[in-house]
């Protein structure tokens, strides 16, 4: 067994490291405000669930619409085992 002097820390995650690198981003523009830097991240990620939801609402209203237009199968009297 090796002793744990020898045992080293994992490196960080990818998704750490992007986290990080968005921060620090988000810091440089408001030249090191932090709270500013919030604001616009949360209002960043705000606008990006609106447009994903968004383009949610789009596909299931094709789906939805596809399916309408499709009909339902006929049922020929045969059952499925």
């Amino acid at each position: 067994m090796a002793p744990r002097d020898s045992i080293k820390p994992p490196p960080p995650s990818a998704q750490g490291c992007q986290v990080e690198a968005i921060a620090q981003a988000y810091l440089r523009t408001t030249e090191g405000d932090a709270s500013q830097a919030l604001r616009f991240a949360i209002t960043d990620a705000m606008a990006d669930l609106m447009a994903a939801d968004m383009r949610t609402r789009g596909l299931s209203r094709l789906i939805s619409r596809g399916y309408v237009r499709g009909g339902l199968d006929e049922h020929d009297g045969s059952e499925a085992a």
